[in-house]
């Protein structure tokens, strides 16, 4: 996967090194030589990553990274710190800081480049879901701030898996209140733990004895339950393989041992706020999606939503479209009750019988608001007969029980009138099916009202 990197550093010959190393590997390579200069270059390119040197003159790179991430339209740029300091302190602070790894001089290319790949990857999905979170606005929808650092991290559960006790209560011991830490041993030379799904995080040891660290890692990035859950890897210091190995299997961040218990818990953050930042963005891609299907005032499927479902079933692919029938169903009189105890009140009545009809049909029949005070039932692999059986329940369940509203003292009399067309060898398409209902349906208005009739 090619991106655009952005690297910054004061050493001109630090800057054409990377340059060099990165367009080998067919990334597209912006340069800066200072903090001011990067975040012009930021703003203005929008880069994938930054590569960041942390000793710079005038602006270091903790404070360019913060600034990166204090800015909604940067905040979400992958950051590599590239530094000559070594010392877990200087990790910490650069992860702090928003950094998302903390790579030493001299930089060795395939971590490098496994670590570009992989923040690559995770900055493609999380632009994908944030431009889907975007869309949701549209239907009214918003988290707030759009930066993930104001997730709350609050009774987060993570999952070690580690089969050397000393280093298992050390580990439980450095995440303090960050977390609530169960143990697998993997004594049985697989994972015993149930629901995986519940965890925040899942931190693994690539130095167990019965069973290959790697290949837990690549069973959880391959199931369904798991496969976004982060993973953080303990890598023995200089196992360049191995490390390089976990993030081609998409693991998502790692820590060299001796592990230093500030390191730990600031990766451990990190990871855990970006996947429930992930998880927010996802419930609210979903509730647009159910508010782009749904009508606002009863919670029935709208109109749109309606014509593609009818339209699929009505398909000349489908050989049971000849048993499709539909009813059309309008409430006499509406604009009464609108006019008499105003639209508030005429919206709870519509509310009301939408959930009476809900209540009345199967769960393979659809009921749809059509427009107004019109509401539509398609009712695959049914006959004219139990459709108007249906239909009939459906009237008697209006008129015979009155509705209760909050503006009058006395609840009020509501009817319906039902038109019922079935698909038949006459109306083979969806449009053909809508107008012989609304033909029935005019039938009953003319006919008196809260009845039903029906047209084959």
């Amino acid at each position: 996967m090619t991106a655009r990197v952005l690297v910054v550093d004061d050493v001109i010959q630090n800057v054409k090194l990377l340059e060099a190393k990165l367009e080998s590997e067919y990334f597209e390579v912006l340069t800066a030589m200072n903090g001011e200069d990067a975040l012009e270059i930021i703003d203005k390119e929008s880069p994938d990553i930054v590569l960041l040197d942390v000793m710079m003159p005038g602006m270091d790179g903790f404070e360019v990274c913060r600034r990166i991430r204090a800015n909604s339209k940067s905040a979400h740029i992958p950051v590599i710190m590239v530094t000559a300091l070594d010392q877990p302190k200087d990790r910490v602070a650069g992860i702090e800081a928003g950094a998302d790894d903390f790579l030493t001089k001299p930089v060795l290319d395939l971590p490098l480049f496994a670590r570009v790949r992989s923040l690559v990857r995770l900055k493609v999905l999380m632009d994908e879901l944030r431009m889907r979170e975007t869309t949701g606005q549209d239907f009214g929808i918003s988290i707030g701030s759009d930066l993930s650092r104001n997730i709350s991290l609050s009774n987060a559960r993570v999952l070690l898996i580690e089969d050397y006790p000393r280093v298992a209560d050390r580990i439980i011991n450095y995440m303090g209140d960050l977390a609530a830490v169960d143990i697998d041993d993997v004594e049985a030379g697989e994972l015993t733990t149930e629901k995986l799904e519940k965890y925040d995080l899942f931190i693994i040891s690539l130095s167990l004895n019965k069973v290959d660290g790697l290949r837990i890692c690549s069973q959880l990035r391959s199931s369904e339950g798991t496969r976004r859950i982060p993973i953080l890897v303990l890598v023995d210091e200089g196992d360049t393989k191995q490390m390089v190995r976990a993030m081609e299997l998409g693991v998502s961040d790692y820590i060299t041992r001796p592990i230093d218990k500030n390191e730990l818990a600031a990766r451990a953050k990190s990871q855990i706020r970006q996947k429930r930042y992930a998880n927010r963005l996802r419930r609210n891609m979903q509730k647009s999606i159910e508010m782009a299907m749904t009508d606002a005032v009863t919670g029935l499927y709208n109109r749109h939503f309606l014509a593609t479902h009818l339209d699929n079933l009505m398909s000349s692919q489908n050989d049971k479209r000849k048993k499709v029938s539909l009813l059309m169903m309008d409430l006499d009189k509406f604009k009464l009750v609108n006019d008499t105890y105003g639209h508030a009140s005429g919206d709870e009545v519509l509310y009301e019988f939408a959930r009476r009809i809900s209540n009345d049909i199967r769960n393979i029949d659809l009921a749809a608001r059509f427009g107004g005070e019109e509401f539509v039932i398609v009712m695959p692999e049914t006959n004219l007969e139990y459709a108007h059986f249906v239909a009939e329940r459906l009237r008697m369940s209006i008129a015979n029980e009155l509705f209760e509203i909050s503006g009058s003292v006395e609840p009020i009399p509501v009817t319906v009138s039902i038109g019922i067309a079935i698909a038949g060898d006459k109306n083979l398409s969806s449009s053909k099916l809508l107008v012989a209902a609304d033909r029935a349906l005019y039938r009953a208005k003319e006919n008196g009202r809260n009845q039903v009739c029906s047209i084959e």
